[in-house]
């Protein structure tokens, strides 16, 4: 499994590579045979012992304890990895999935990124509108990334075997963003409120959430946005998203607030 991982980062002798959470070595060899440059981050302080015997015969590997969600990325991969490409590949960790993988893309430093996670995560991230497992983190990658599922592994593969099974997604950063949003923030207030309550109608989550815009406002919104009153926030695509964020702006401009 760790070739079929490392080959499908898309990784060259160009490339430099972060890794998180490295464990006993397995997936880093991989990486490092491909690789310009390995940097893998680890916490667990027993691991570095190990790595040195897994990883002797590698030039192209560094080893940085500490902790990814504690990590300046972007002056890490400066300091480590220098110019040309760069990606990040990991196993990661299932109890620190999400966040993870929301420093690896908030970071901006990678072409890709390819992890390993459980399935149902992998599901929801590549989520489309309208589906069960779309939601606020479905938005939040697809945003900033095109992801796709590019292998599947089941929980046979593992040895104890888990209780779950897993796949890897790998996600492909735009080379240019193909949403129209002039502010971040308000778009991800909006999407926030939108799934906040997702068995209700969207302008109710929004009349919640924008609490200082009256019902009559939040209908014109999504009029704006071209969205009928009774549509739900799971059933918006990125673009509409974008487009009901700029009528919010909007609503908010002409009342003197500040988004």
């Amino acid at each position: 499994m760790p070739p079929a991982i490392a080959q499908q980062a898309g990784i060259d002798e160009r490339t430099g590579v972060l890794e998180v959470g490295p464990g006993i070595g397995t997936l880093t060899q991989e990486l490092c045979k491909r690789a310009r440059k390995v940097v893998a981050v680890e916490l667990d302080p027993r691991l570095p012992p190990v790595l040195e015997q897994t990883l002797e015969e590698y030039d192209n590997f560094t080893l940085v304890q500490g902790d990814i969600l504690k990590t300046d990325l972007p002056a890490l991969c400066q300091r480590e990895l220098g110019e040309g490409p760069l990606v990040a590949c990991a196993n990661l960790p299932y109890y620190i999935t999400t966040p993870a993988l929301s420093a690896l893309i908030d970071s901006r430093c990678f072409q890709t990124i390819t992890v390993m996670v459980q399935k149902e995560v992998a599901h929801r991230i590549c989520a489309k509108a309208g589906t069960a497992d779309y939601g606020a983190f479905s938005v939040y990658c697809q945003y900033h990334a095109r992801p796709s599922i590019v292998l599947d592994v089941p929980a046979g593969c593992f040895i104890p075997a888990p209780k779950v099974d897993s796949a890897v997604v790998r996600l492909d950063r735009y080379e240019q963003c193909p949403w129209q949003v002039e502010d971040e923030k308000l778009f991800f207030r909006v999407v926030k409120a939108a799934f906040a309550q997702r068995r209700k109608m969207l302008r109710g989550c929004l009349r919640h959430g924008f609490s200082q815009l009256d019902a009559q406002q939040i209908a014109g919104c999504l009029a704006q946005a071209g969205l009928p009153d009774t549509v739900r926030g799971e059933q918006l695509d990125l673009a509409q998203f974008a487009l009901l964020t700029q009528a919010v702006a909007r609503a908010l401009a002409q009342q003197g607030e500040k988004p």
